[in-house]
């Protein structure tokens, strides 16, 4: 069974177990759905996953410009919903090279991720408005056909405790996307943590190297950023993140990298750290799940997290 830590006013175990259970919001079928685009099972480190960061892999505008003028309305009606967002810049998703491993099953143990640069306004106004799907091509290769879409790649975390047990948020009301409903810890790279604000042409392909260099870093120091804001744990408990691959939610074709990441904690004091949490405004509990439930667990969660459940399923033999 799993357990849970609320930050609001303690409860009795049978209270807290039921007051979680009806402030969990199902997501519907539609939603839950995902694709896995590409499966690491054996765990990419650092080393072996390489990025390609290039305008090539930016949003292009969709020719219908009224569609295109849309996005800047929806904007504005989300932040007169949630004057909180902010417009932050994102990697954008653009596809990705197997280096090593089969192109045929679309798994790696080495790979190439291709990320160009986009924004929150956009991913508003193209993945999460209500006419998403116009935004799409009728071609049948993924990126091709998300060309006109935002697509940030998110990222999310498989975290294990020491006594086996996978860490799962329950996200806030106010929050982007999917309030109250089951999440892994994660959000996005920022390229700004790295000092990126813009494409910038290189003058040599060494500079064009070491920026991608830092770029790909980041995919692994941004998540594990992310999993210390959210849950509090300290970055000297947790082990350097392996890449598991990337699922897709069908829904909104929302892309997400998955990484697995042992904990050195027990379940109890990991509870004990997430009432410490420095984004605790972004979830209101923390549940710790069995391995054995996980996948069930998962059906309450949104395509893309959905989808990192089974890339961990896929990987479990494996990274355990």
């Amino acid at each position: 069974m799993a357990e849970s830590t609320s930050r609001a006013i303690p409860m009795e175990e049978a209270g807290r177990k039921a007051a979680i259970a009806s402030g969990i919001e199902d997501v519907k079928q539609a939603a839950g759905a995902y694709q896995l685009l590409l499966a690491c099972p054996a765990g990419v480190p650092a080393s072996l996953l390489e990025v390609e960061f290039s305008p090539a892999y930016d949003r292009q505008p969709h020719p219908d410009s009224a569609l295109e003028n849309s996005i800047e309305k929806m904007w504005e009606e989300r932040l007169a919903v949630q004057p909180s967002f902010f417009n932050g810049s994102k990697f954008r998703y653009g596809g990705y090279e197997i280096l090593t491993g089969s192109e045929e099953m679309a798994w790696a143990t080495s790979a190439r991720l291709h990320l160009g640069l986009t924004d929150y306004k956009t991913f508003v106004g193209t993945n999460l408005c209500p006419h998403w799907e116009h935004f799409l091509a009728p071609d049948v290769e993924d990126a091709a056909r998300c060309r006109h879409t935002a697509s940030p790649l998110g990222n999310g975390a498989i975290v294990k405790t020491a006594d086996h047990k996978i860490v799962v948020l329950q996200r806030g009301s106010n929050v982007g996307e999917f309030p109250n409903t089951l999440v892994f810890p994660g959000g996005h790279s920022e390229p700004v943590e790295i000092g990126i604000k813009g494409h910038v042409d290189s003058n040599s392909d060494t500079e064009k190297r070491a920026l991608e260099a830092k770029v790909a870093r980041e995919m692994f120091e941004g998540i594990t950023r992310e999993v210390v804001e959210e849950t509090g744990i300290p970055a000297s408990f947790l082990s350097e993140p392996l890449f598991i691959g990337i699922s897709r939610r069908v829904l909104n074709v929302r892309p997400t990298a998955f990484y697995f990441i042992k904990c050195a904690l027990s379940s109890s004091q990991v509870q004990a750290y997430y009432l410490r949490a420095a984004d605790g405004f972004e979830s209101s509990h923390l549940l710790l799940v069995p391995q054995d439930e996980l996948l069930h667990v998962a059906k309450k969660m949104p395509g893309c997290h959905h989808g990192g459940a089974a890339l961990y399923d896929l990987a479990r033999k494996i990274l355990d």
